[in-house]
């Protein structure tokens, strides 16, 4: 998958908050309620809410509906992008 400029920008941007950074690491062991987002992160609803927003908008997460909560999982193809992307610009070893 070859991302825009404009889409790798947004990824990165994604990565470069502390909080969104913990919930990628708590979503790795597999899909989370809001709710266990909340409870493991010192933020508020909507804090949360952004941070999911640019979290998915970026392909790092997916989120399910179910009742009044949504489940949020990891994005395998978004985190191998983001992958890629830096394999790209690695300069190969001599």
């Amino acid at each position: 998958m070859s991302m825009t400029s404009q889409e790798t920008a947004a990824l990165f941007k994604a990565l470069a908050d502390e909080n969104r950074v913990l919930i990628l690491r708590i979503l790795a062991g597999g899909e989370q309620c809001a709710c266990v987002l909340l409870e493991n992160l010192n933020i508020s609803q909507p804090t949360l809410s952004h941070h999911m927003k640019l979290l998915a908008a970026a392909g790092l997460v997916r989120g399910r509906k179910d009742g009044k909560w949504t489940h949020y999982s990891l994005c395998r193809e978004g985190l191998l992008a983001a992958r890629d992307y830096l394999d790209s610009v690695l300069p190969a070893e001599r």
